[in-house]
């Protein structure tokens, strides 16, 4: 397999796992490359950024020819799909990078193809419109503005690789890994075989009859450091931290320190769950953010005054423990925190190896497809834009943003509807307050 955007590899663990070779890593950042050689010192890595690799180059490079038996993998960086931020989407030039990645797979031709993204790509829009722009005394959104814009160019970039295409929303604790990370993957087949995504062999309790999700105490519980390496814990954020316990997070805090301790978080309305958060030892993990010391995206350790140390957060993201990071400190943590855990990139792999050996069962080409109903149902269902909540609308009541809802709901009723997967009775999209979605917003984030 031929492995984009690299980072850490632990996706190409994953599919290493499940019986693949990586013949080829393109990677443009220095440290993670000295990461992959300091552990594969004999893979050829293409050192460039991806806008200025040739697809000839590639090939050539990973000893391969176009249509030839092999895969192509990877994650196009996400910062622009992300909830946190502007999410400039595909106007940004980090979206741009989704492109190249379909590009380099339209001239190498792969068998099959394995894309993985943050679930924000879903809901992201083509264009973005502030906040302060959005509601009475602006105009209606247009189309490229609203949620879900961006997902509609993807899919029709991807129809027209000529690949039949599965995709889904996956929950990594449903693999196995001691992390809920929710992540967009999509699955691509040449020849037309049914790739399928693969089936969950973990549930939150033990449902349905899978093993229970693995949590924290069976990642790190029995794993001492001596000498813990990672970011100490400042002090500001110590004399908060002392307070919380196992599990819990900044609301734990006494009520005279919580205004305190999230400065002006506290009366924003954007999510806010990370602030002072401490992990607990019998749940999993929730997604390792890239910066675990800061105090709205801490990763304190259950019971230690401290961030998880490099080691603990390689072992959440299922590295091995001979597997070694180069770079600073913000790098490796950054490194592992970028990278997909690698129970999901075995379950990936063997998904793809199914897909493989299958000898009958083709499905059409040109078609990008799910079989999650409900998550259908939500793409179909969800808001077309989020609006301020009520306190920070300025003068405006809310008979006028009621009329700017009404303007903006028949424009899009009147523009032609994304087609795939559509129920006889399309729900009708909403336009919604910001509010609700605090805690949905920091995990898509």
């Amino acid at each position: 397999m031929i492995s984009l955007f690299s980072g850490a590899m632990g996706l190409d663990l994953g599919l290493e796992d499940a019986g693949f070779e990586v013949v080829l890593a393109v990677e443009c950042d220095a440290q993670a490359v000295a990461t992959i050689k300091k552990n594969k010192p004999t893979l050829p890595v293409i050192h460039q950024r991806i806008e200025t690799v040739t697809s000839e180059q590639i090939l050539k490079a990973a000893g391969l020819k176009a249509g030839g038996n092999f895969v192509v993998c990877g994650g196009p960086s996400c910062q622009s799909f992300s909830t946190a931020g502007q999410r400039r989407s595909l106007a940004d030039p980090r979206g741009s990078l989704f492109n190249h990645f379909v590009r380099i797979v339209r001239e190498t031709r792969p068998k099959f193809f394995a894309m993985e993204n943050v679930r924000g790509m879903l809901s992201a829009a083509l264009k973005h419109r502030p906040l302060d722009q959005r509601g009475p005394g602006h105009p209606p959104l247009e189309a490229e503005e609203e949620l879900g814009s961006a997902f509609r160019v993807i899919v029709d970039e991807l129809k027209g690789l000529n690949y039949y295409v599965a995709f889904d929303l996956l929950n990594s604790a449903d693999y196995g890994t001691p992390q809920v990370r929710h992540r967009l993957i999509f699955l691509g087949s040449r020849d037309g075989k049914g790739i399928a995504i693969p089936k969950p062999t973990h549930s939150k309790d033990g449902e349905g009859g899978l093993a229970p999700w693995t949590t924290v105490r069976q990642a790190i519980g029995r794993f001492t450091e001596t000498n813990p390496e990672g970011y100490p814990l400042r002090e500001t954020e110590a004399k908060y931290l002392i307070h919380v316990p196992e599990g819990g997070n900044w609301r734990n805090l006494p009520q005279e320190m919580q205004e305190e301790a999230l400065g002006g978080a506290y009366v924003s309305w954007g999510g806010r769950c990370g602030f002072f958060r401490r992990l607990a030892w019998d749940k999993p993990s929730p997604a390792l953010p890239t910066q675990p010391y800061f105090r709205a995206t801490m990763l304190c350790h259950p019971v230690a005054l401290r961030p998880l140390s490099i080691k603990e957060y390689a072992r959440i993201q299922q590295f091995p423990d001979t597997w070694k990071f180069a770079g600073t400190v913000s790098s490796r943590y950054r490194q592992i925190g970028n990278a997909v855990p690698v129970g999901l990139g075995t379950a990936i792999g063997q998904a793809i190896k199914a897909a493989w050996n299958m000898h009958s069962g083709k499905r059409p080409l040109g078609v990008v497809e799910t079989s999650n109903s409900d998550l259908v149902k939500k793409m179909l269902n969800r808001p077309v834009t989020i609006l301020n909540p009520p306190r920070m609308r300025g003068e405006a009541d809310e008979q006028a943003h009621d009329l700017w809802r009404e303007v903006t709901r028949k424009r899009r009723e009147s523009a032609q509807g994304y087609a795939a997967a559509k129920p006889a009775a399309k729900p009708k999209r909403k336009v919604q307050s910001a509010e609700p979605h605090r805690e949905s917003m920091a995990a898509d984030a």
